[in-house]
Formats: structure tokens, C-alpha cells, sequence
């Protein structure tokens, strides 16, 4: 119960022995512990930190650091998915003093993290280990919660005499679990000095505890069942092995695992009766997002054998012959790919994500006649989808009819503007429409989403250049200067 930003925890009774409490699977020195615990730190304590502005600035740093040494997925689904389920969990919280930003690295071991100032990142073979969207909405109302307490920021009071910069690497280092490290991300500590500040950058036990019961708060909150939680928990825990190697970086950037595990374990049965009346989410989203991540992200030929196997298993199982298809379809084995897929379609006739990706495989073997005519298809099914959209743009475009393409492409757009592929290919038609402005224009803003900075502004300039009317230059203008000031950023922490 909360009174005024503060946690009220029940008294314990003195009728109540411990032996009753340890047969709830709780000693009395563990409920005080977390009573104590929750009435510390249940409200952030912002004197502690660097301002709201420093959070800020040290979160740009880390931004840069991050894109330039690691493949942030830019696919709009994935990454709109991710952000849709952190939005739901955002709801609940009382107002932030900034806007938090979901992303996802391309990278095979268990992990995520949130940097300061509300940008959270998830890896890939993290969301590949899920099964259902209550195990994401728990890492994320985690990662969420640490934001929330500004643990990270509550810790920089004492090392930001070293620089942003440098901060900025030690600390990126510490949630990639790379402290200390070789490779790409070990280089990011910058000086000795940074290097000593990440020993106070780790997350510690009290703040995993913390997290963990604001998080689970915000997940009832939300509509979401916590088992979710307790779920991924208990597989990230499963992941280690004898070798120190095999350690998840999860459990390096994110202590106490197993203490996690029974504290979810025991909340959850604490609140048996309001955790069972909380449904679980349908999962055909999730399980058409999971299946993209594994035919698009994932290595062909380690997935090709997986799902061979599973298939073996399970012959009648479509959404296995789906992604086997995919797959097949990325080590460019198109007839075969195709074959599954139109077998899939047999046992799931109405499916129009399914005959999508059929006719996305037609156009990418070259049989566009194909591709146009199922590409058309599934829009009947699902009318408003900006991947069946896109190839339409794309299948129109390779059979010469630009305007047909180009109308593809802004509608795209329109429903899903983070879609980057569809300025590359808009500006591509433009350009040869001769429609110069919007081609620069749109081709610029493809690569600033890529974060090249240096040709997004060579292009804005051509755009320029070409001379359009005075509200696209304003806006291209805009545009220019934020590639120029990103320009100058880089230069400046290359010093």
C-alpha cells in the first residue's frame, strides 16, 4: 500500500511464529529484510543523481557508442512490437521526466538493459529464448524499473569528473556485460579512470531487488500475468553451464539470479488469487514476430537444421513449416521454400501473413508475375500491412510502373514510418521520375535512420541544392543540421 510516494508494509504479528512463515516458504528475517528494503528505495532518490540534463547527455554518448559498435535491428516490427508491449507497461507509471525508447541488438546471448534516460535494449537471442509476450513485458517492466529509480544515474555522482565520453564507454561496457573484456565492446572503456568507475556502475543485489518489485508492480498493473517474469528468469538461469564461458551476460549485468527467482516465485504465490485472474495475451503477434526474427536474423543454416529436426518431431506443426520455409528461402533455396510454404497455406488457407511472405518469396527468386498476383492476395486479407505494401512497391518498381510503385512506397510510410527501407526505394523512383528534391530528400532520411550521418547530409545538401519550396527547405534544413550536429558529436568523442 503507498501513502504519499511512501510503501506501508504491514507489521508483522507477534501472535504469528516464524515457524508459521517458513511453512510459506519466507523466514522473518527475509520479510523484514524486503520490508526495509521496500521503504528505502520504493521513490527514487533524484538529490542523490546527476540532473535530469546530465542523464540526458550521458544517454546521447552511450546512443553513439552503442549503434556504432553493435547491429541495433531496424526491422519496424520487431522493433515496434517490443515498443508496443514496453508502451502498455508505460501506462501505469506516473509521468516521466523523459520518453523511453525501445530497441534491438543483434546479438545471440541473454541480455538486456536500459541506459539512463530511458532507452532499453533487448538482444536477440534473448527474445528468440521467449515463448510468449508475458516473458518480454517482464524484462521490460525490469529494465523499465531501473530507469524509474535512476539507478544507474544515482551511482555517476561520484565518477562524472572523468568525462561523458568516457562515462559513456564504462558504462555501456558494464550493461553489455563487457567490463574488463576484450573485443569490440571491452574497447569501449576509455582511460583508467573510466575503467576504475565501473566497479560503481554495476547494478547491486538491493537494486535488481528493487526492480524487480516496482516491476512486478507495474506488470499486474498493466494487465499483465508476472509468471511471464518468472518464466524467462528460470531460463536465463537454465542457460549456464559448468563453464564460466557459458554464464549468460544477463546474469553478469544483472545479479543474484537465483535469489530473483524465488522472490518472484514467492510473490507470485503471495498473489496467487490476482495473478490467476489475469489472462494471457493471445500470441499470434508474438509468434509472427518471433517467427520474422528467426527467418530474417537468425543464421540459415544453424535454424535450417533445428527446424528439420522439429518438423521430424511434428510434421503437422504449420507454424514450424512456416518458418522452415523462410528459411530455406533465405539460403536462397527458392523452390523448396516455396514448396513449404504453399504447404503451410494448404493446412492455414486464410492466413494472410503466410501468403505475404509466399509472394515476398516469389519476388525475391525473380517471378514477379507470381509475386504481384499472391502480393495482391494477401492484401485483401490484411489490407493496411506495410510489408505486403512494400513488395508491391518493390514488385511494381522492377516491372517499370514508378508511379505505381512510388504511391506503394508513401503509403508504407504513412502507416509505418520508421519503415526504412521505403525511403531508400521511394527516393530510388523519384530519382528516376527526375522529382530530384524528394529523391535527395528521401534517400537522406534512409541514411540518417542508419545513422551515416555523413551521406544523409550530402544528401539533404543535394535536396537543397535543387531548390524546393520554402516548406521543404525549412524542413530539410532541420534535417541537415541534426546530421551535422551528429557529425560534430562523433568527431568530438574520437578526441
Amino acid at each position: 500500500m503507498r501513502t504519499g510516494g511512501l510503501l506501508l508494509v504491514p507489521p508483522l504479528s507477534i501472535d504469528e511464529p516464524c515457524e508459521m512463515m517458513l511453512k510459506r516458504r519466507h523466514s522473518c528475517v527475509s520479510w523484514i529484510v524486503l520490508a526495509l528494503l521496500a521503504a528505502a528505495l520504493a521513490v527514487p532518490r533524484a538529490g542523490f543523481a546527476i540532473t535530469i540534463g546530465e542523464e540526458d547527455e550521458l544517454s546521447r554518448e552511450m546512443l553513439r557508442i552503442i549503434f556504432k559498435r553493435f547491429e541495433v535491428v531496424q526491422d519496424p516490427y520487431i522493433a515496434g512490437y517490443v515498443t508496443r508491449v514496453g508502451a502498455r507497461i508505460l501506462n501505469v507509471l506516473p509521468e516521466q521526466p523523459f520518453r523511453y525508447h525501445f530497441y534491438v541488438i543483434k546479438d545471440a546471448s541473454y541480455n538486456a538493459f536500459a541506459t539512463p534516460a530511458g532507452h532499453i535494449f533487448v538482444h536477440t537471442g534473448l527474445l528468440e529464448a521467449m515463448t510468449q509476450e508475458e516473458e518480454l513485458a517482464g524484462i521490460l517492466a525490469h529494465e523499465i524499473s531501473h530507469v524509474y529509480c535512476r539507478h544507474i544515474s544515482q551511482k555517476i555522482e561520484l565518477s562524472k569528473k572523468v568525462g561523458w565520453a568516457s562515462l559513456a564507454g564504462a558504462a555501456a561496457s558494464v550493461l553489455l556485460g563487457v567490463a574488463g573484456g576484450g573485443g569490440a565492446a571491452g574497447a569501449m572503456i576509455m582511460g583508467t579512470q573510466a575503467a576504475g568507475a565501473t566497479a560503481q556502475l554495476a547494478f547491486s543485489r538491493d537494486n535488481e531487488m528493487q526492480a524487480d518489485q516496482l516491476g512486478l508492480k507495474f506488470l499486474v498493473d498493466a494487465g499483465y500475468n508476472p509468471e511471464g517474469l518468472l518464466k524467462i528468469l528460470k531460463k536465463i538461469r537454465g542457460k549456464q553451464a559448468w563453464g564460466k564461458e557459458q554464464i549468460p551476460v544477463y546474469m553478469m549485468t544483472h545479479p543474484a539470479i537465483e535469489d530473483r527467482v524465488v522472490y518472484v516465485e514467492n510473490w507470485n504465490e503471495d498473489h496467487s488469487a490476482q495473478v490467476k485472474n489475469l489472462a494471457l495475451v493471445n500470441p499470434a503477434e508474438f509468434d509472427r514476430i518471433e517467427t520474422r526474427l528467426i527467418a530474417e536474423y537468425e543464421t540459415a543454416n544453424s535454424e535450417l537444421s533445428v527446424l528439420e529436426a522439429e518438423l521430424k518431431r511434428e510434421p503437422g506443426n504449420v507454424l514450424t513449416r512456416y518458418r522452415y520455409g523462410l528459411v530455406l528461402a533465405r539460403a536462397n533455396r527458392w523452390d523448396d521454400a516455396i514448396a513449404q510454404l504453399k504447404e503451410a497455406l494448404s493446412r492455414r488457407a486464410f492466413d494472410g501473413y503466410l501468403l505475404r511472405d509466399l509472394g515476398k518469396v516469389y519476388f525475391l527468386s525473380g517471378r514477379l508475375p507470381q509475386a504481384l498476383s499472391t502480393l495482391e492476395g494477401a492484401r485483401l486479407s490484411i489490407p493496411n500491412d506495410p510489408d505486403c505494401l512494400f513488395f508491391l512497391g518493390r514488385t511494381q518498381q522492377e516491372l517499370g510502373k514508378l508511379s505505381e510503385a512510388i504511391a506503394f512506397y508513401q503509403t508504407v510510410i504513412q502507416k509505418m514510418p520508421d519503415y526504412r527501407e521505403a525511403y531508400y526505394f521511394l527516393g530510388q523512383s523519384l530519382g528516376r521520375q527526375g522529382v530530384l528534391v524528394d529523391a535527395h530528400y528521401n534517400l537522406g532520411i534512409y541514411q540518417l535512420r542508419g545513422h551515416d550521418y555523413k551521406t544523409a547530409a550530402a544528401q539533404f545538401k543535394q535536396a537543397l541544392r535543387n531548390n524546393p519550396d520554402p516548406e521543404k527547405r525549412e524542413r530539410i534544413e532541420r534535417l541537415l543540421k541534426q546530421s551535422e550536429n551528429e557529425i560534430k558529436a562523433e568527431r568530438k568523442a574520437l578526441e
